[in-house]
């Protein structure tokens, strides 16, 4: 079993920034792909990005096409942690942000919610304009 938890939500206004941490526990293992989803009031939850690595190596890193340029993914082996940087805000990322993780998947099927196994509670982004 694996725990995430999600932390760095909060309120900003247009063209701020905010960094989302992931921190993962339990049975954790070295090769892993981790994905970003957000879902807004009304909407079905989105994919944003998405990161695969083993061990030391990171092998890819990917965007949705709304974020790209403005959102950084990166990983913390040290503290099992994934990060979202996030700047150049709009309102139109408010949602709640919630992470995921999966120890095997295609990367042509990376940005597919369903073949995540877990998943955390998600944190609130809010952006004012």
């Amino acid at each position: 079993q694996v725990q995430l938890v999600e932390s760095g939500g909060g309120l900003v206004q247009a063209g701020g920034s905010l960094r989302l941490s992931c921190a993962a526990s339990g049975r954790t293992s070295s090769s892993y792909s981790m994905g970003w989803f957000r879902q807004a009031p009304g909407k079905e939850r989105e994919f944003v990005a998405a990161i695969k690595w083993s061990g030391d190596i990171t092998y890819y890193t990917t965007y949705a096409d709304s974020v790209k340029g403005r959102f950084t993914i990166s990983r913390d082996n040290a503290k099992n942690t994934v990060n979202l940087q996030m700047n150049s805000l709009k309102p139109e990322d408010t949602a709640v942000y919630y992470c995921a993780a999966t120890i095997s998947v295609r990367y042509s099927e990376v940005r597919d919610d369903r073949r995540y196994d877990y998943w955390g509670q998600g944190t609130q982004v809010t952006v004012s304009s």
